[in-house]
């Protein structure tokens, strides 16, 4: 209604409908009308997805079809397998090779010739060289922290840092590992786990260590050097077990 008014006044300043000045005025509201659809479309730009990422950021990787944002330092001689995709600013060495369905989260670090499996999820955390992460692994989500406050009702526990894997580290298919809150999460070079391993956030775990299937860490756990876990064994919270020490479950 009011630009039809605004017209209206515009077309009494120009004077009777046969003037020249008329008909011209007459184009020129025509074209107006014609353009601010044009204009409104042009300021909202591309769409963005949840990471606050515009689609003109992603763009297709040479090596494998996969996915990648503008940002991230990816190696050339990196494959990335079509449907996994690598997020903002995060570092790929060279030689990794990233499987379908995997999901490298912002500021992930993956060092060289390390290989990821299928369906993976890897996020607040580096990788380290020479590794192997099985399919379906979860590393650097939250850990499993909450409090009761004054009203009775059960408190999310911020966990704000990350895992770090070490060198030559092996971890099997759908294990999870979770991020820290006080102190990183830690696994150290050249330990093995196995599938369907359950790390809580803030363990730490040393170099060369064995953990077979289904073993479950409780938070905040220390763990030596060259601990040997058997299937099943559980790990309460907040204790320390010494290098060397071989555990088993009844």
């Amino acid at each position: 209604m009011a630009m039809a008014a605004t017209a209206r006044r515009v077309l009494a300043l120009l004077g009777a409908p046969t003037s020249i000045s008329y008909i011209y005025g007459i184009l020129i509201l025509i074209v107006i009308f014609l353009c601010l659809p044009l204009t409104k479309v042009s300021k909202r730009g591309p769409p963005e997805d949840d990471s606050g990422c515009s689609d003109d950021q992603i763009h297709k990787w040479q090596n494998g079809g996969g996915t990648f944002h503008e940002s991230a330092c990816v190696d050339p001689t990196a494959l990335i397998e079509i449907g996994a995709i690598v997020h903002s600013k995060s570092f790929i060495g060279a030689n990794v090779h990233i499987g379908s369905g995997t999901v490298v989260g912002p500021s992930v670090t993956i060092g060289h010739s390390t290989k990821i499996g299928y369906n993976v999820a890897l996020s607040y955390c580096s990788v380290g060289d020479s590794c192997v992460v099985h399919n379906g692994v979860c590393i650097g989500q939250d850990g499993f922290g909450f409090y009761v406050d004054g009203d009775g009702n059960m408190i999310k526990k911020p966990q704000m840092l990350n895992v770090i894997i070490g060198n030559h580290v092996e971890i099997g298919a759908n294990t999870c590992i979770d991020r820290g809150s006080w102190r990183d999460t830690v696994i150290g070079d050249y330990s093995k786990i196995d599938n369907l391993v359950q790390i809580g956030h803030n363990v730490v775990i040393g170099k060369n260590c064995i953990l077979c299937g289904q073993v479950g860490i409780a938070g905040s756990a220390t763990i030596g050097d060259y601990v040997t876990m058997g299937g099943r064994v559980a790990v309460r919270d907040h204790i320390s077990i010494v290098s060397k020490v071989r555990l088993c479950c009844n």
